[in-house]
């Protein structure tokens, strides 16, 4: 079992010192602090950099089939406005009984 400080750590993530320090003491990544000095467990950080895979992992499984949605429907839809087609105020018009020009 391998015990880095914080420097080593921080290079071992690929991180900056000061954003190692404040994740671990916000107890996000995997670390103690035992007396002035932050102390890490490799196996602890690559067990931390492991959690951060994405959980969807087809790529990397060789299945890579694509699902497309259809977003089609059948449903008819009535065209409103434009030349020569009733507008808005028409169908009001018509709804309410008022007399058109």
């Amino acid at each position: 079992m391998k015990t880095l400080n914080l420097q080593q750590a921080a290079r071992f993530l690929n991180l900056h010192p000061v954003t190692v320090q404040d994740r671990a003491r916000a107890g996000i990544i995997p670390g103690a602090k035992p007396g002035k000095c932050w102390i890490f467990i490799e196996n602890d950080l690559a067990a931390y950099l492991r959690s951060l895979y994405p959980s969807n992992r087809q790529a990397l499984q060789g299945e890579h089939a694509e699902v497309k949605t259809c977003r089609s429907t059948n449903a008819k839809t009535r065209r409103v406005g434009g030349r020569g087609l009733p507008t808005k105020a028409d169908d009001y018009s018509k709804a309410l009984g008022l007399p058109t020009a």
